[in-house]
């Protein structure tokens, strides 16, 4: 059947699969944490990984790096849980699996080939929503705007370093 691959109602890997913060799990999930001190000062700056059908997360880490249920930068503090139906000619895990084998093998570069770039690969080899020019660009844009908190504590964690920053930069700014 050429299309979405595995569209039957009874086949158990379309059942969606519950996202569990407390045991960070996150089923096909893109995740997101902060970086620190970068963050702090352009919060839509962050750390991505992109979780496997069990929800563990594989990310990017750094030069010839892939963690696997570690995230670098701590705990995800947003995630974005994908629709597997939309997954064409490779299989959810295989995916990650493969696109974290590639990433083990490159060079790290902040601007150009980063975790970002992690979670686009294994998106264009799923063809995810029949796309397959997934970049690092889409990967924020997507996050943004489809990310949701893990919790109260996650949006703390974005945001508070930034607002204590900019109130204090208003306090000098008003006060001296």
């Amino acid at each position: 059947m050429v299309g979405y691959q595995r569209v039957m109602a009874d086949d158990p890997a379309l059942i969606p699969h519950e996202v569990n913060t407390e045991r960070q799990r996150f089923p096909h999930c893109v995740v997101w944490t902060p970086l620190p001190l970068l963050s702090w000062l352009f919060p839509l700056i962050g750390h991505t990984g992109i979780c496997t059908t069990e929800g563990v997360i594989n990310d990017f880490a750094g030069p010839y790096t892939v963690t696997v249920d570690n995230m670098a930068f701590g705990d995800p503090t947003k995630y974005w849980q994908l629709d597997v139906s939309r997954v064409r000619d490779i299989d959810w895990d295989e995916a990650v699996t493969k696109s974290s084998q590639e990433y083990r093998n490159r060079m790290h570069n902040l601007f150009c080939d980063n975790c970002h770039s992690h979670v686009a690969y294994a998106l264009n080899l799923m063809q995810y929503d029949g796309k397959s020019n997934w970049n690092m660009v889409h990967i924020a844009v997507y996050m943004l705007l489809h990310g949701k908190y893990t919790g109260f504590g996650g949006f703390l964690k974005t945001w508070l370093p930034f607002l204590l920053i900019l109130a204090v930069i208003l306090v000098f700014i008003f006060i001296f």
